[in-house]
């Protein structure tokens, strides 16, 4: 994921309040605030329609990060047509579709080019009250930090392009796993972004390319605060140590860590080893990071659980570390 140019400051573009440099929020009248977010990404899974529905999911979630719900979409596609069926891309385009039938959002049109590789995404609209936005600059001192969705879904998408498609099926050996990767990167972070709100969060992000020490430093950072980590709390998808041991760690995992290797602080060597694979991982629908007051974080991950979601209280925000600096314990 590459950072992008800035545009020029107007009076109504809520500047900084982004999640992760490819979103905006333009103020409206009446309080009200329109949030414009984009993305895309070569296939990650060998079914179509599963693609489709992933890559949807991760193109809203942005918005929901934000406080916001999503209005309307268009879709972005690059597709080697003569290489691959359009029925094909008809299928990725339902997908697409049957998450924002489930996220309440239309899909109202969109744009296709030829090219060499498949691409597919969404240019998605949302909407919120201004007074309700939630940005990665507003975490507060003794706030606890909520993950909403276990972490390894760039381990599960390397090993599935590397191995046999056979593998993933429900009988393989990655069935489990797959399973697991595919239902929480499918899952919208609209009830994950509604139980945030409740908890009373000031703070939030959605956890994708930059993994979780990515995110969680620019939260940190932007809030002038320091983070501690509690490593054995982290939910991790079930089968994903198998796979780091196998050698199927993303090239972006070493990319993710050496962005942050100033940043963190580790408990010691064994377990820097041990985790560095984890808290690195890019991430792809990934769930949401909150920070909120620490009586109401136990109850909100509660909520989570109860719903599905693989939800934990993580850690804290801290006032005697570092701004951006990360403490893993």
């Amino acid at each position: 994921m590459l950072r992008h140019l800035r545009t020029p400051s107007h009076p109504d573009l809520l500047v900084g309040t982004d999640t992760g440099d490819d979103a905006a929020v333009w103020r409206r009248p009446g309080g009200r605030a329109l949030i414009a977010t984009v993305d895309f990404f070569t296939p990650i899974v060998d079914d179509a329609r599963t693609w489709g529905a992933i890559a949807a999911a991760n193109a809203a979630s942005d918005v929901y990060a934000m406080g916001g719900r999503p209005l309307f979409a268009l879709n972005i596609v690059a597709w080697p047509r003569a290489r691959l069926p359009l029925d094909l891309l008809g299928e990725v385009l339902a997908g697409g579709e049957q998450t924002a039938t489930a996220g309440g959002w239309l899909v109202v049109g969109g744009h296709t080019v030829d090219g060499e590789e498949p691409l597919y995404g969404q240019a998605v609209i949302g909407e919120l009250d201004e007074a309700d936005l939630l940005a990665n600059t507003g975490g507060l001192p003794g706030q606890a930090l909520v993950l909403t969705k276990a972490l390894g879904t760039g381990l599960v998408a390397t090993a599935t392009k590397r191995l046999d498609p056979v593998a993933v099926q429900p009988s393989g050996r990655l069935g489990a796993t797959y399973a697991a990767a595919v239902a929480g990167m499918t899952r919208l972070n609209a009830q994950a972004a509604e139980v945030a709100r409740r908890a009373g969060a000031t703070a939030a992000t959605d956890v994708t390319g930059f993994g979780l020490v990515g995110h969680l430093r620019k939260v940190a950072a932007g809030s002038a605060l320091g983070a501690r980590i509690d490593l054995e709390r982290l939910p991790v998808l079930e089968g994903v140590r198998g796979l780091i041991d196998e050698g199927f760690v993303p090239a972006g995992t070493g990319r993710n860590l050496a962005d942050v290797a100033g940043s963190l602080r580790w408990v010691s060597e064994a377990a820097r080893s041990h985790w560095e694979p984890v808290i690195g991982d890019p991430q792809t629908s990934g769930g949401l990071l909150f920070s909120c007051p620490p009586e109401s974080a136990d109850e909100a991950v509660a909520q989570l659980l109860a719903s599905g979601h693989q939800a934990a209280r993580i850690g804290e925000l801290r006032a005697d570390l570092g701004p951006g600096t990360i403490e893993l314990v």
